[in-house]
């Protein structure tokens, strides 16, 4: 195929690709643990059902140990072309307080050229990018293809580390295209070469054997509530750097949003300060950064006049590239052991890690896609960071050392991947399944 008619193809295929990202963004495919297993596996089954239609060979669910199945597809290579992993997630994250939704998360809406709903963008267009791609080719792809789309990735993604440790020969590839990450802003080429690790864990305070009255007790009862906001708020100076010893700021050596740019991506309210020093690059990029994400303590609508004898809350960590997550996390929890009031008890659990990711130098599956994303974007694309983590990249380094991972997708900065009213532009989507299609076609050509 030449490269007219692989645009050509991509684009008569968009009907059918955002008809099947709306099938798959109405299934609530939350992979948490307290959600039902159920439509996680409805949507395994779709991603096979779509796989399947592409006319590669070989399709078929994998089972993960203690996670949900992947769903693995596979095309051998023609005599001397290379062979390209493509990577995505079919999972969700929660879709959180849905009075926040504007529209139903998994009632996939149509609006002004953006599909919304949970897990459009983050990572249901993944599989539709790829999918799509590789539809341009009717199952006779210019390279040899391995695709894995795992489920997940949101909540454990380590699982899927170990299974590709145990089974490298599967995955093994030449480049390995990661749909997961995007533009700084629609029509904005970029290739992420850089990814912040993370670590996460549940924090217990406990300081009564049940609640007591806050008029017959308060004052010399020990809230655990007031303990634990005071241990949280002790993790950031008022400037909003992080006081946690070993945790120093980094510097990102390219170029980021500016302030405006990223004040107006993130929806920050007009007064409101930023936290932090250095450069918003510094900052998104090469700095940790420590979220709580999640309190377990009454609500203000059932809230009673009682001393409260146990708070939860899980808190999330950044890691710059080359942090190690398990000493950060450990820095972490040590430091609040130390700043725990009145020997209060606490419990650490449900603790998970997963490493960063910095780029090597480019080579040719690099050139390919700068010459695919330019012809698909008009333009040639530029580096950036991301400062979220995507836990199998850094497995698949160690595992596929001389393997190029190239990270692209349909996501934008103003996505609300995460948040309510996530969305995906959909001429975005046709560019990034575009430039999919015809880098499998450059990097065929260029060897």
């Amino acid at each position: 195929m030449t490269p007219d008619q692989i645009e050509s193809a991509v684009a008569a295929a968009m009907p059918q690709a955002v008809e099947d990202l709306r099938r798959l963004v109405a299934i609530p495919s939350v992979a948490f643990p307290g959600h039902p297993d159920e439509p996680v596996l409805a949507a395994a089954a779709l991603t096979e059902e779509l796989l399947r239609s592409t006319g590669l060979p070989h399709v078929r669910q994998i089972p993960v140990p203690g996670s949900f199945p992947a769903v693995y597809a596979e095309a051998p290579a023609p005599p001397g072309a290379p062979t390209v992993l493509l990577y995505a997630h079919y999972d969700v994250q929660p879709p959180g307080d849905l009075s926040l939704w504007r529209t139903h998360p998994f009632e996939p809406t149509l609006i002004d050229g953006h599909l919304f709903g949970r897990g459009a963008a983050d990572d249901k267009s993944g599989v539709i990018s790829h999918v799509t791609a590789l539809r341009a080719f009717r199952g006779r792809p210019p390279v040899g293809v391995k695709v894995i789309i795992e489920g997940q990735e949101e909540y454990a993604g380590e699982r899927l580390e170990e299974f590709v440790e145990r089974n490298p020969e599967l995955l093994r590839a030449d480049a390995i295209v990661v749909a997961d990450t995007g533009n700084p802003r629609v029509g904005d080429p970029s290739v992420t070469t850089s990814l912040r690790g993370m670590g996460g864990f549940t924090i217990e305070v406990r300081t009564l054997k049940e609640a007591v009255h806050s008029g017959q007790f308060g004052g010399p009862a020990p809230d655990a509530l007031a303990a634990l906001i005071r241990m949280l708020a002790a993790l950031h100076d008022d400037n909003g750097d992080l006081r946690v010893p070993g945790l120093p700021r980094g510097a990102f050596l390219g170029t980021g949003p500016t302030e405006d740019e990223f004040r107006a991506s993130a929806g920050v309210l007009d007064g409101v300060s930023l936290t932090g020093s250095g450069s918003i690059a510094d900052r998104l990029w090469a700095s940790y950064a420590i979220t709580v994400t999640g309190l377990d303590v009454p609500t203000v609508s059932g809230a009673v006049n009682a001393v409260q004898p146990v708070a939860r809350a899980r808190v999330t960590v950044r890691v710059p590239p080359a942090g190690d997550p398990k000493s950060t996390l450990d820095a972490v929890i040590t430091f609040l052991h130390q700043v725990a009031p009145w020997n209060v008890r606490i419990a650490v659990t449900d603790i998970v890690v997963g490493s960063g990711f910095l780029a090597a130098s480019g080579g040719i599956a690099r050139a390919s896609l700068n010459r695919a994303m330019e012809r698909a974007y008009g333009r040639p694309p530029r580096d950036i960071g991301a400062g979220g983590s995507i836990p199998l990249v850094s497995t698949l380094v160690r595992q596929f050392p001389a393997a190029e991972i190239l990270l692209f997708g349909a996501e934008d900065d103003a996505a609300a991947i995460h948040a309510p009213n996530e969305r995906v532009n959909l001429e975005e989507l046709r560019r990034t399944a575009t430039t999919e299609a015809l880098f499998l076609h450059e990097y065929a050509t260029a060897l």
